[in-house]
């Protein structure tokens, strides 16, 4: 074929413990497969997909211990880790952060048994199933990439360009096989890049500049653009503001004011470079700040926009304030 697109996607990865091949142990798919409620899990791996289902796990009255080799979502601002570190705990989950896998064996009545190391001291973590959600592995055996000279990162990931072509003239690929984000909205947007530039000789581009993200834990996370670390390496010189949400007026209204919003700007030009949501309705809110990034509003102009009083979204207005004022000093609508 003159035109070739590899679209084989990925597969759940099992962290490499000793033992963890002796242990009964799940992914996202086989979890939410079984057909008996268990009553222990151990979760490796704290990112998006094992945030979302250790919690739900936990609401169904499971048991549920999270271990996490840095911290609960490791890509996000610190700030949001440890804000739903501590929803997570308060709804009786365990949570063992910046912790080092061992080994695991079989426990003495079935189940697993997870050897860690946290802050020193050796733990010994038991359940009925070890539930693996640290990554996806892309489907990239067997395909012989080496010999058709189609280059590919560390994880097997196939490197593609802005136009989704490979290092191999006439091949494309897209979705969770490339080195590009692992969203399906993201991977359907890479496949229609593709496709029109394989079939119809395009040259439109991949832009993720204000791609928005979203995990469904209570309350929900949701970001855009660079977090500070980010745009820090990225050169800029930055200033953040960070708002909680017994600041913003709907959460009051809502006696639920669990969660945060963090923006980063350059301070310099007081350009918007990302943010981030903590809130039951953050999902819903985070779209406003990624046209904001798209069209480069400026934290002034975003805290100037009129925004409806007692929605979610009216926080991104306060936490543009936040950047030269204490909102907590304004009355009602004052801003």
């Amino acid at each position: 074929a003159p035109k070739i697109i590899i679209a084989t996607g990925a597969r759940p990865a099992l962290p490499p413990i000793p033992g963890i091949a002796g242990v009964p142990t799940l992914d996202s798919t086989s979890l939410l497969a079984l057909a008996v409620m268990p009553e222990g899990l151990i979760f490796l791996g704290g990112g998006y997909i094992g945030a979302e289902l250790a919690q739900m796990m936990a609401r169904m009255g499971v048991k549920v211990t999270l271990v996490c080799r840095s911290r609960l979502l490791p890509q996000a601002e610190p700030e949001v880790s440890e804000a739903l570190t501590q929803v997570f705990r308060d709804e009786g989950i365990t949570v063992h952060d910046g912790a080092r896998y061992i080994r695991c064996r079989p426990g003495a009545a079935g189940g697993a048994v997870l050897t860690i190391e946290v802050a020193g001291k050796t733990l010994d973590l038991a359940a009925d199933h070890l539930v693996a959600t640290t990554g996806r592995s892309p489907n990239t055996d067997g395909l012989g990439l080496v010999e058709a000279g189609i280059a590919t990162d560390k994880r097997g990931a196939i490197i593609v360009g802005d136009d989704m072509a490979t290092s191999r003239p006439g091949t494309y690929a897209a979705g969770d096989v490339t080195d590009r984000d692992q969203f399906v909205y993201m991977a359907a947007y890479g496949a229609k890049l593709a496709a029109r530039n394989a079939v119809l000789d395009g040259a439109e581009r991949y832009d993720n500049a204000a791609m928005p993200w979203v995990v469904f834990s209570d309350p929900q996370v949701a970001g855009v653009g660079l977090t500070e670390a980010q745009a820090l390496a990225a050169g800029h010189e930055v200033k953040t503001s960070v708002l909680s949400l017994d600041n913003v007026p709907r959460a009051l209204a809502a006696r639920d004011t669990r969660g945060l919003i963090k923006l980063v700007a350059d301070a310099k030009t007081d350009r918007l470079l990302g943010g981030v949501i903590v809130a039951p309705e953050g999902s819903d809110s985070i779209q406003t700040l990624a046209l904001a990034l798209k069209f480069g509003m400026t934290a002034k102009a975003l805290g100037e926009t009129l925004f409806p009083y007692l929605t979610t979204v009216e926080g991104l207005k306060l936490a543009a304030q936040t950047f030269d004022r204490d909102v907590a000093k304004l009355s009602c609508c004052a801003g």
